[in-house]
């Protein structure tokens, strides 16, 4: 059993997608950033960088329960337990670990910020809104050149997928019109429709 620790941010959804595509028994915990839930002691000692989400596997790598922070880590550590969402060759699996780091260094930060300038900053950052915006419409031409020639980021389904469609998904938080990057489209579309994808994205449930 999995105790997932999260909310309801792209970074959350991440895991809760992946648990869901992989089929493995889990129970969530609601963390609440925005009540500061985070920085409980509590969940510093599953999570030292006091963010969401984070994971407890009661049946860790050498059979005990081992805890993990850190989003695209967890992907990773998912994936080599099942033997799912990470092609088993060398190619293949290269090409989804450099999207998936693409997400973490790029999508996630740049995304991050616009929302941010957009909807949480005291009053407005003309200067901090313009070079955000303008590097996530630099990071959506990059997906729409990859995705032009590839039905997904790497060479099939993966965590590279996963990782990055929670923060697609918020393209109305940064103001992007999908229709301006008609392959990023697609392969939304496409992620959209998968069941566990859904039900991923509803992860925690609200009240």
């Amino acid at each position: 059993m999995i105790d997932l620790y999260t909310w309801t941010t792209p970074n959350g959804r991440k895991v809760s997608i992946m648990l869901e595509e992989c089929g493995l028994p889990y129970n969530v915990h609601p963390i609440n950033i925005g009540k500061n839930d985070q920085f409980t002691p509590e969940f510093i000692a599953i999570s030292p960088n006091s963010k969401i989400p984070a994971i407890v596997d009661s049946e860790g790598p050498d059979g005990k329960p081992y805890a993990m922070m850190e989003s695209g880590a967890i992907l990773l550590y998912l994936a080599d337990k099942t033997s799912k969402f990470l092609s088993q060759s060398a190619r293949g699996k290269y090409d989804a670990m450099q999207w998936v780091m693409f997400q973490m260094g790029g999508v996630g930060p740049m995304f991050g910020q616009v929302h941010h300038y957009l909807r949480a900053a005291k009053e407005p950052v003309p200067y901090a809104i313009e070079r955000y915006t303008r590097e996530t419409q630099r990071l959506y031409g990059v997906l729409n050149d990859r995705l032009e020639n590839h039905e997904h980021l790497a060479d099939e389904y993966s965590i590279a997928d996963i990782a990055t469609y929670p923060w697609v998904a918020r393209f109305e938080w940064h103001k992007t019109d999908l229709n301006d990057f008609p392959h990023v489209k697609r392969w939304f579309d496409t992620l959209s429709a998968r069941p566990a994808v859904q039900r991923g994205m509803a992860v925690p449930a609200m009240p």
